[in-house]
């Protein structure tokens, strides 16, 4: 998400949100937060048709990872960013649970993979016994048994 886009969910001017990450620099390495270039920002000031005065900045925006939006909800200072953080906190809590309940079931579907996997010899192998007794079938067979011979004359 843009810095300014952030600044709007967290109720704080974008201007504040920016002296914070500046501040909390260290809390914000380049796999959490990062600026769009300049053609990047071009291209998105391009598509809006009509800019408002005052909206737009000369500067590119932030470009914030999700781990990058967690942080920032931990270091500004509002009671909206503090609830937000509480929200990320409870989902991610949720999304362990949820793995954990449903670890059974994958655990269960490796274990038929693995039975699954090993069998694509087997199916093989069944098939070319087939096709040998399918071949042995058509090609014509010694009769055994008592034999009689004509003995008209």
């Amino acid at each position: 998400m843009l810095s300014y886009d952030l600044a709007e969910l967290y109720q704080v001017k974008t201007k504040r949100l920016n002296e914070q990450v500046r501040r909390n620099s260290g809390k914000f390495p380049e796999r959490y937060m990062f600026r769009i270039s300049i053609e990047e920002y071009q291209s998105l000031r391009s598509q809006n048709a009509t800019l408002k005065r005052g909206q737009h900045s000369k500067y590119p925006p932030y470009a914030f990872t999700e781990h990058g939006i967690l942080m920032l909800s931990s270091v500004l200072r509002s009671e909206r960013a503090d609830k937000v953080n509480m929200l990320i906190i409870d989902t991610f809590v949720k999304l362990n649970e949820m793995l954990l309940t449903h670890q059974d079931l994958l655990i269960k579907m490796e274990a038929l993979e693995k039975k699954v996997a090993g069998q694509d010899e087997a199916i093989q192998q069944v098939f070319a016994y087939l096709k040998q007794f399918i071949k042995e079938q058509v090609t014509p067979r010694k009769k055994i048994g008592f034999k009689t011979k004509n003995l008209e004359k």
